[in-house]
């Protein structure tokens, strides 16, 4: 199935509804998208994502990390990104270095 982002906004947020399977190459092109977006409330909306792989998964963490907001998520894709942020060795900022 191809992957498709379709970018709308409210008066609240940029809202990016993702859909289809979502994989690393569609992760970098995603990541462009936020890029460019200069408001600072972003939204992705994955109620028609049907697969992703680790990547995407690492890619989504990264994000919701940063402050983009993640909806309507599948229970998979949520449990796995909160494993691989589980993962992830914690920053220390006094010292600079991973604990």
């Amino acid at each position: 199935m191809a992957f498709r982002i379709h970018r709308s906004a409210t008066p609240n947020a940029i809202v990016f509804a993702l859909s289809g399977d979502m994989d690393q190459e569609h992760a970098a092109r995603l990541h462009e998208l936020l890029a460019s977006e200069t408001n600072g409330h972003v939204t992705l909306d994955l109620l028609n994502v049907t697969l992703v792989d680790r990547a995407a998964v690492q890619f989504l963490a990264g994000v919701e990390a940063d402050g983009i907001r993640i909806v309507n998520c599948p229970s998979y894709v949520r449990t796995w990104i909160a494993a691989e942020r589980d993962s992830q060795p914690e920053w220390s900022p006094r010292d600079g270095h991973a604990d």
